[in-house]
């Protein structure tokens, strides 16, 4: 089984490996906008210095199907910038007519040259962790860290890819509050810690769910009850506390959500019970939906910025939008996804009908809600000083949408969506 698992690994290794045409061409864009983008910095006299992060930067960009490449590239401002002036602000004048921006925690900017998109992040110089601003000021900390990490041990840069593609394949590497899931700093801190995707996924399965990792390389902490103790309470409720070695006050994967932990670990699971090559594979969310006749896909698009604030809305609505269902339908199996480049988000449901049932309605002594509720129920009845009525669920999902978008046209609106429809 241990040799089985190990050719698989090596094979998806090859796999996600860029070959070094790629990998030239990425870097040639990459340097010839860095050098522009020096060269606009220094005409208008702005003290900044420019250097490639991300992925690249660290050796860790895995081989994408679609040849479609994200690269970072951070401005990173002489600190006297960050006392009155906004540099996100100054970059965008830089930038004018060259990129453009997208709305952030810290705005920053995007192009893309031949295929591959630049990320232009603006970022603060600092001396240490403590003086950040933004959570981005610390990339340069992080890039630092990772490239010393696997200069002592070259293999970590295709453990990282590894665990980077399995994460994909699943729906559990982004930070994107949509997914809520593994950023690629986080996964490279789990691949220093474990040293391999092999040992990583064996620690997760064998985890008991209620149980929480918590660890901290760079030994900030005496041990696991201080972390808790010292730590912001905000901070340490993520199924995994990953202590940011550059930064003690940090949780890496604080935004890790319940719901991907458990689907990433059950990944684990699986794959370590039947290792098949297949499982690096993204499927996507509509994989475990495929081949359900009874499945409805909805389409919904928002009128925000596409990413992960259009993500985010999107994922909102669609909590809402199940939640109404339920008081209709018996919801044997929902999904959410959200295509970025489309700025489309598919809600996946396959519902089963709700059987009668009685309600409970308001207690007699308040008239006017029993007045609405007996307008709505023709079939009340009073007991025990409550009104109650039996209640059928006879309509169709399509007639429950139409319904649903007149009577809560003002919540929709609201939550900024713009269009809804039933694609299958």
């Amino acid at each position: 089984m241990k040799n089985n698992i190990n050719k698989i690994l090596k094979q998806e290794i090859e796999l996600i490996k860029l070959d070094k045409d790629t990998l030239k061409n990425i870097e040639s864009v990459s340097n010839n906008f860095c050098k522009e983008l020096k060269n606009k910095l220094k005409k208008k006299k702005i003290k900044a210095d420019v250097f490639i992060g991300g992925s690249l930067a660290k050796n860790t960009l895995i081989k994408r199907r679609d040849s479609k490449y994200d690269i970072d590239i951070f401005v990173r401002f002489d600190a006297k910038y960050g006392e009155d002036k906004d540099i996100s602000s100054i970059l965008g004048k830089v930038l004018e007519g060259w990129a453009e921006k997208i709305h952030g925690s810290r705005d920053y900017y995007q192009i893309v040259i031949n295929g591959i998109t630049i990320e232009i992040i603006p970022v603060l110089k600092i001396k240490k962790p403590s003086e950040a601003k933004n959570v981005t000021d610390l990339s340069y900390f992080h890039v630092n860290y990772v490239l010393k990490k696997i200069r002592m041990n070259r293999k970590i840069a295709d453990e990282i890819k590894l665990t980077k593609a399995f994460g994909h394949a699943h729906d559990c590497y982004g930070a994107e509050s949509y997914i809520k899931g593994f950023s690629g700093y986080a996964i490279e801190l789990l691949i220093c810690h474990y040293k391999n995707f092999l040992k990583l996924a064996k620690e997760i399965a064998k985890q008991k769910s209620e149980e929480q990792i918590i660890i901290d390389d760079a030994k900030f902490y005496k041990n696991k009850k201080e972390v808790l103790m010292e730590m912001n309470e905000s901070k340490i409720h993520s199924p995994i506390i990953l202590i940011d070695p550059t930064f003690k006050e940090r949780n890496a994967l604080a935004g890790l959500s319940t719901e991907t932990y458990k689907r990433f670990k059950k990944a684990c699971e699986d794959f370590l019970k039947k290792p098949v090559l297949e499982t690096f594979d993204r499927k996507g969310v509509y994989g475990g939906f495929k081949g359900k006749k009874d499945l409805i896909i909805i389409s919904v698009k928002t009128n925000k910025q596409k990413g992960d604030i259009a993500g985010t809305k999107s994922k909102k609505f669609s909590n809402f939008f199940v939640s109404q269902l339920r008081r209709e339908f018996l919801i044997k199996k929902s999904g959410f996804d959200y295509d970025d480049e489309k700025n489309i988000a598919y809600f996946y449901l396959i519902l089963d009908k709700k059987q009668k049932e009685i309600i409970k309605g308001p207690p007699v002594q308040r008239v006017e809600h029993l007045t609405a509720f007996k307008k709505v129920h023709a079939n009340a009845f009073i007991k025990n000083d409550y009104a109650w009525a039996e209640v059928s669920h006879d309509i169709s999902f399509e007639n429950w949408l139409k319904r649903f978008l007149e009577k809560d046209k003002d919540i929709i609106k609201g939550m900024s969506v713009k269009e809804i429809k039933i694609i299958k």
